[in-house]
């Protein structure tokens, strides 16, 4: 079996080829500038709307790699509470995704404070607020004390994927890890936030959360790459997209000496991805933003307003009658009401595809 990378000596005096990163490491500077830009563009409410929509992203994606499922719209209304943002239709939300939010916003809206280890085991309670992991009791709020293996398949027939450094070493790495991210500023800060996931994920310092709180840690700094607690993309759902090529490259790497430029090529793709990405959630918002100026002085009840904005931001299906009626709580004959209204004001149409139920969609926003 190949040494594990924490085998070597002096192993995270980390190296890697230039010429091969340097092509997209370039791209995803160019992006930056061009997101903040745009961005800054903005008005202030489509600024707060692009980042309540990245940040909830962000939070539900890092769990759904994790296999666990987040309520979108209660994460997104817990975020709008804590930033004071105000939106339509707040939901209450529960412990488990308040210390979430909380574990996120910290790591974004206080890029700039120290990351210590007080601090890290005030996110690992945040994710654990029972002290289980499912139905397992963890070690909450501390680093592990005992052996941590990732490992797959049946009983019996487990493949180990990785085996983590010894839990007496954890500490000292640890130590070593948060120095260098609070004190060592002789890397650009983009390659920083691609080392330190690295670094972070090979220790595996907790006994569950390692993944989450390496995205965590990620986002911090590459907030403070862009000295903004304000996300305008979300990493954590380009890594679900490539959650494969995600797990395949960190095996091949934690068997290298130190060279870590297979890790740091897909990182900064996988970054350049998300920020493509965000550019169509920008227009999304741009065009919902046009549509609410352009009906500013058109009669639009609460109903109607709080499905038009779903389907701006992007409703999952078709729109019938009868799921409008389920999202409002209301009546089919008063969800038809509503829907035959506003397609006399042009604001909705039926769509071709016939059939026994009327599809709906949003017409066409005239261009200025």
């Amino acid at each position: 079996m190949a040494k594990y990378i924490y085998e070597h000596p002096n192993w995270t005096d980390f190296s890697w080829q230039d010429k091969i990163i340097n092509v997209v490491f370039g791209e995803v500077r160019h992006l930056q500038g061009k997101i903040i830009g745009q961005m800054n563009a903005l008005g202030f409410s489509d600024k707060e709307e692009a980042t309540l929509t990245a940040l909830t992203l962000d939070l539900v994606k890092s769990w759904e790699i994790e296999g666990e499922s987040l309520n979108y719209e209660q994460v997104r209304s817990s975020i709008a509470r804590r930033l004071g943002i105000d939106i339509a239709g707040l939901l209450p939300s529960n412990r488990h995704i308040e210390g979430v939010v909380e574990m996120m916003l910290d790591a974004t809206q206080h890029h700039n404070s120290p990351l210590t280890e007080e601090r890290l085991f005030g996110w690992h309670a945040a994710l654990f607020p029972t002290g289980f992991s499912g139905p397992y009791k963890i070690e909450v709020g501390r680093y592990r004390t005992g052996d941590m293996q990732v490992v797959s398949g049946a009983m019996g027939k487990e493949k180990i994927h990785y085996q983590a450094l010894p839990p007496e070493l954890v500490k000292a790495e640890m130590d070593k890890l948060l120095d260098w991210i609070n004190n060592d500023n002789s890397y650009d800060p983009v390659l920083k936030a691609a080392i330190a996931h690295f670094w972070f994920i090979i220790i595996h310092p907790f006994d569950d959360g390692n993944g989450r709180i390496g995205r965590a840690i990620t986002d911090m700094l590459l907030a403070r790459a862009e000295n903004s607690g304000e996300r305008f993309y979300s990493m954590s759902s380009q890594i679900l997209i490539e959650r494969k090529q995600y797990y395949e490259v960190l095996q091949n790497v934690q068997h290298n000496a130190g060279d870590i430029t297979e890790w740091l090529d897909w990182f900064l793709h996988c970054l350049k991805n998300a920020m493509l990405a965000t550019e169509s959630t920008t227009q999304r918002i741009l065009k919902k933003s046009e549509f609410w100026k352009l009906h500013e002085h058109t009669a639009i009840n609460e109903r109607q307003r709080l499905m038009l904005n779903k389907l701006f931001d992007g409703l999952e299906g078709k729109l019938q009658t009868s799921k409008w009626a389920k999202i409002t709580k209301t009546s089919t004959d008063t969800a038809l009401r509503d829907i035959k209204d506003l397609v006399s004001k042009g604001i909705l149409q039926q769509t071709q595809d016939g059939g026994r139920n009327a599809n709906y969609e949003l017409t066409q926003i005239p261009e200025f």
